[in-house]
């Protein structure tokens, strides 16, 4: 118990739990727009995406956090271009982004000599290795995911239930789907720092799962998923240091046993 209370009180394990409690409670909420609106190839493509971040940050000697955090931005834009209209998702847009992202990664590794390895290990990422700036990025983005979702919530509301009627109500359909697009490619960024590619979804999808069983509403499907975010981000990373495990494969455990757990779901439909 000495130990464990010790390991807490270093630095970068405190700034790790605190990161997690924050991405935790917010990020399942980006989740529920990309299951929501069908983005989950556009999800693959952002990953990639992020790896091409390293690639470029590993050449330049560039932070790779902004650089990866533009790479998608840009990405997104990119798709934009392709597809001409993001109201009905990205579809062939976003495979075409994610086969070219990657091909750039490619290069930039084979022309300035960038090991594949390095670059990889951006599959695994990690709460410890945060930094005082990386913490006040994700607070940035939290912010700015609780702000939309608050300040548009009718018109998100409208937009899941139904994007043509939302669009005949003159909602700005096009532009909120751009903006929720922008926001997953900032979430998914820097989750993929804290806990890599492979285990991203532990974060941003599972949560969601686990609290639409129970879910009859909108507001109720948000506040489940950040609830049990919260609750998988920050056990996992404190059974993670305490049984000295790598916190990723904790959490993403953790939330793929609760995901199994049978739930009865009450009587009426999630909107």
């Amino acid at each position: 118990m000495h130990d464990f209370l010790f390991a807490l009180s270093l630095p970068p394990v405190a700034r790790g739990l605190f990161a997690m409690a924050i991405a935790g409670l917010c990020f399942p909420a980006s989740g529920v727009m990309v299951l929501r609106l069908n983005l989950v190839p556009m999800r693959y493509m952002l990953m990639h995406g992020v790896i091409l971040g390293g690639a470029i940050s590993l050449a330049f000697t560039l932070p790779v956090l902004p650089t990866s955090i533009l790479l998608n931005v840009l990405l997104v834009l990119f798709m934009l271009l392709l597809k001409g209209d993001s109201s009905h998702g990205f579809g062939l847009a976003s495979a075409a982004a994610m086969v070219f992202s990657m091909a750039l990664a490619s290069l930039v590794m084979h022309l300035w000599d960038v090991p594949a390895k390095d670059t990889l290990q951006l599959l695994w990422g990690s709460p410890f290795a945060l930094s005082a700036i990386d913490i006040a990025t994700l607070i940035a983005i939290a912010v700015v995911l609780l702000l939309y979702l608050v300040l548009n919530f009718r018109t998100i509301s409208a937009m899941f239930f139904d994007q043509e009627i939302a669009q005949s109500l003159g909602m700005a359909v096009k532009l909120h789907h751009t903006l929720m697009a922008l926001i997953i490619a900032l979430v998914i960024a820097f989750a993929m720092k804290l806990l890599g590619a492979l285990l991203i979804d532990a974060l941003l999808i599972l949560p969601v799962m686990v609290g639409s069983k129970r879910a009859t509403s909108l507001k109720q499907l948000l506040w489940y998923s950040c609830l049990t975010g919260l609750f998988i981000s920050t056990f996992g990373y404190l059974l993670a240091v305490a049984t000295d495990l790598p916190p990723s494969a904790a959490i993403a455990l953790l939330s793929a046993l609760l995901y199994l757990i049978p739930t009865s779901r009450k009587k009426g439909k999630t909107v």
